[in-house]
């Protein structure tokens, strides 16, 4: 009998011990969760190597507490779940201040749960939002700008295009509220796409108002491309050589066709992310100055057909201008700007991206070197470099292009004073750049 005892004490204990060192479960939400509109998707993770029995959630507001959900995990070690969270899911929420509770319990003999709250502003409705500016006149592959009233529980705000989004910003010298979009029909975005201005707030409400526009479709060029293998052994292991993105196949035409589909897609990335680098001020005035002397070898969004040895391999659409001019000729900055990128960029080569604030930017590419660095502030028509033909060129030249918050757009537009003073500088205070030096 007191081997039994014994037993059983010790058997007590191992238990006691095994529960004492099983920790409970963990709890972790997918994003920080501080505010929730009228349907809000909150996303979390549970974790626990004795496995998870159960997760329960439920409100308290005004002294009250009303449940969200409850549901049975059958001992999975690791849970992923989603809940809809807002009045239009629990309908007892109310607007304003709410507390949300998680009570996670684990498999184990004698349970252990883990218990979380997050404080949250309910907020059901969206922000106000109204267009103040009457007629927008936009080519395809060309940029606008609209001019909207929004109220200050707004976290973002501008305009959608389809898949793209343009930010808006505070217009300097409006009344309280104003604010102000550039915005792009990109090249390849369907006629039929409505453009919306939206804004949002921190709950994820969102608040989207139509404006009266009318778009110009581009029909834009077509051209044929033949390779040349001596083409191709100047360009491919150049670009091979400052590049970890593409490996080498041992065979130039697969090398050229990585580098032209896959290393273009992953340049375009890295350009749309600069667009992000911009400031929240105007650095420039009057007209972009086009390459002194130049002429045009390829426009905006030329649709590229290659072709090797007579036969078709591969199509791409070539964004932004070639320039030629002289052999080396001196690059100047197009307008008063800040140089935010200045290195080797895939198929442009040796590359520098100039800020012009409020997310215009242009790029220039094929250069021979850097006069400038990034964080430099520049003036228009300041020599920058000189061109070349590194990257993907085979002949001397500028690549030219225009970016809009990282999206390529038509520069002929920003080229013509008429088109800056209709489409922008009528809708601003005193019908000029607020700001500009």
């Amino acid at each position: 009998m007191r081997i039994l005892l014994v037993l059983l004490f010790f058997l007590a204990l191992a238990a006691f011990g095994y529960w004492m060192l099983n920790s409970p479960p963990l709890i972790q939400p997918a994003s920080e969760l501080k505010a929730v509109g009228k349907a809000t998707a909150f996303k979390f993770t549970l974790d626990d190597r004795s496995g998870l029995r159960q997760v329960r959630l439920w409100w308290e507001q005004g002294g009250k507490t009303f449940p969200v959900d409850e549901r049975d995990l059958g001992g999975a070690r690791h849970y992923q779940g989603e809940e809809v969270l807002g009045p239009s899911r629990q309908k007892e929420l109310q607007e304003g201040a709410a507390r949300l509770w998680m009570e996670a319990v684990d498999a184990a003999w004698i349970p252990k749960k883990q218990v979380a709250k997050w404080d949250v502003n309910v907020r059901p409705r969206p922000p106000r939002l109204s267009v103040l500016s009457g007629q927008h006149y936009v080519n395809q592959g060309g940029c606008e700008m609209v001019v909207y009233q929004v109220s200050n529980d707004a976290v973002w705000s501008g305009v959608r295009v389809g898949q793209h989004a343009f930010a808006g910003y505070p217009m300097p010298g409006g009344e309280a509220g104003a604010h102000f979009a550039l915005f792009a029909f990109p090249y390849d975005e369907p006629v039929g796409t409505v453009p919306r201005v939206v804004a949002r707030d921190e709950a994820g409400n969102e608040a989207v108002a139509g404006f009266w526009y009318k778009l110009f479709p581009k029909a834009f060029r077509r051209r044929d491309i033949n390779l040349a293998d001596a083409f191709l052994q100047k360009v491919v292991p150049d670009i091979l050589s400052h590049t970890n993105e593409i490996q080498d196949q041992n065979d130039l035409l697969k090398n050229f066709l990585a580098i032209n589909g896959r290393l273009r897609a992953i340049n375009s990335a890295a350009i749309a992310a600069l667009g992000a680098k911009t400031e929240k001020r105007f650095l420039w005035s009057e007209t972009f100055a086009q390459l002194g002397n130049s002429q045009v070898e390829a426009q905006f969004a030329d649709h590229r057909t290659y072709f090797y040895q007579g036969r078709q391999v591969d199509q791409q659409d070539h964004l932004g201008f070639d320039l030629a001019t002289t052999q080396h000729a001196p690059v100047e900055a197009a307008n008063r700007g800040r140089v935010i990128f200045a290195d080797y960029l895939g198929i442009y080569g040796n590359t520098i991206v100039i800020d012009h604030g409020y997310g215009l930017q242009t790029l220039y590419g094929h250069l021979n070197n850097f006069k400038v660095k990034p964080g430099d502030m520049v003036e228009k028509k300041q020599i920058i470099a000189e061109s070349d033909s590194s990257g993907l060129a085979e002949g001397d030249h500028l690549h030219f292009s225009m970016l809009l918050d990282g999206q390529q757009v038509a520069a002929t537009e920003w080229w013509d004073q008429h088109w800056i003073h209709d489409r922008l500088l009528l809708k601003f205070p005193n019908q000029q750049l607020p700001g500009a030096m």
